[in-house]
């Protein structure tokens, strides 16, 4: 019942590329065959049962979440960037039965023995809809689990849009992944799968499938443009580039354009507890965004951002309501306001305060992506008794520098390009990659030495 327009759709374009898993292509027809198998394969699973689907986007995964919301079940998708961490989460989602796809795109059912008894699991399985949960990055803290009502989430892709060639770049168990797979599966557009997401292995399946929009992140953008793969390989059939999860430095967006004219960029705005917006960057190069669209309403207090949406979850499992009491979610976002426009300057927790002056992090890191020979960096604050705070810099870099070295030159770069008190006061090279799995900046300090 709940996917019915998914079906018919499918039906309609039975001969159509769906998906192209491992240089495969599915047709429509075949997604529907493997809902079909996927109905049969539930017959023993009860209905609003909380099942953690545990894979990527495959066929087996893609048919098996369609049919378990057709089923009723609260759906826990998880995927290997979360594996030591997947005990845990089976325990705050009180998950009653494992679904597990292994290399080979088959499944194994398991019963935890488990039963859900959290009152939020329990009002779904009253209403008889499915559920999604979605557990945040928690890299500052611990996850969170966002509970959702899958009905609302749906009805958006109800309208349809754009049909169009996607990468899947962003994971399966991110809102912004689901988003992507609905968004075009109901389009009838083909989803392009990627194993490797390095981006010589993004732009050689653009290249290679002909993509014409890549959902990404700013950090995913900064690595492709400063690792040169976009030049070697042919992105001519690429349209849009839509960026989210984090702060694009500006920077970033600039060479953006200047490397790839062709293309059309555009910010999008979502979170786990409240779904994906519908967003129009005010041009290619510009960082104001219009945010909202049909199901969300939005405000700024005090600078911050907040939403109040159809589609916002019922609630964490592990964490008291963040909403206000007339259902405004506060997103811990500062931005600036022109007109119908925002510009998002980054999350309350992390500005840092040097002596009274704030500093996000974005606006630093926008200045050190530019030096010669930086792959990537990350901003935090320090706390300091003098300034209250310091800003730290942890840096990684394409040949090896002396620290001494690399401080001096940084100084002397950012010396008329940043005030002085947003000049990094500590820096530390990074020997391994600064982002996570989800190609998000990790604002810790980890395999870094410095002074």
């Amino acid at each position: 019942m709940h996917i019915d327009f998914l079906t018919q759709r499918f039906a309609e374009r039975r001969e159509d590329t769906a998906l192209i898993w491992r240089d495969r292509e599915y047709s429509y027809g075949q997604l529907l065959d493997g809902i079909e198998r996927a109905r049969k394969e539930l017959a023993r699973v009860p209905a609003g049962a909380v099942v953690s689907l545990e894979g990527d986007f495959s066929p087996r995964a893609i048919t098996l979440l369609l049919a378990l919301i057709e089923h009723g079940a609260v759906i826990v998708p998880l995927t290997s960037s979360v594996e030591q961490k997947k005990p845990e989460f089976r325990s705050i989602a009180e998950v009653e039965v494992i679904a597990a796809i292994d290399a080979s795109d088959e499944v194994t059912f398991t019963e935890t023995g488990r039963r859900a008894r959290h009152e939020l699991l329990l009002t779904l399985k009253e209403r008889g809809h499915p559920g999604l949960i979605l557990f945040s990055s928690g890299s500052t803290g611990k996850s969170k689990a966002a509970v959702h009502d899958f009905v609302p989430l749906l009805e958006k892709f109800k309208v349809q849009r754009h049909r169009k060639r996607a990468i899947t770049f962003l994971l399966f168990d991110h809102i912004g992944g689901i988003n992507t797979l609905l968004y075009y599966l109901s389009n009838g557009g083909t989803i392009v799968t990627v194993q490797d997401r390095s981006a010589h292995a993004v732009c050689a399946a653009i290249e290679r499938h002909r993509v014409q929009v890549l959902p990404t992140s700013p950090t995913f953008i900064n690595l492709m443009l400063v690792s040169g793969a976009h030049r070697s390989f042919d992105l001519s059939s690429l349209e849009l580039i839509t960026y989210g999860t984090e702060v694009m430095p500006e920077s970033t967006l600039a060479r953006l354009n200047r490397e790839l004219p062709h293309v059309q960029t555009q910010q999008t705005y979502g979170l786990s507890e409240l779904g994906i917006l519908r967003s129009k960057s005010k041009s290619s190069d510009s960082l104001w965004v219009k945010i909202g669209g049909e199901g969300f309403e939005t405000r700024v207090v005090d600078g911050m951002l907040e939403i109040k949406a159809k589609s916002a979850m019922l609630g964490y499992l592990n964490a008291p309501s963040p909403f206000t009491e007339d259902g405004w979610f506060k997103t811990g976002d500062a931005v600036e306001v022109d007109g119908e426009y925002i510009r998002i300057l980054g999350r309350k927790s992390e500005l840092i305060n040097v002596g009274g002056e704030k500093v996000y992090p974005a606006e630093v890191e926008s200045v050190l992506q530019q030096m010669d020979g930086v792959v990537d960096v990350a901003v935090h604050g320090e706390a300091n008794p003098l300034t209250g705070q310091i800003v730290v810099a942890r840096v990684q870099l394409r040949d090896e520098e002396p620290l001494s070295a690399f401080r001096q030159r940084m100084r002397a770069y950012c010396k008329d390009r940043l005030p002085r008190y947003a000049i990094p006061q500590k820096v530390l090279l990074s020997s391994t990659p600064i982002h996570g799995e989800r190609f998000k900046k990790i604002r810790r300090e980890t395999g870094a030495n410095g002074g």
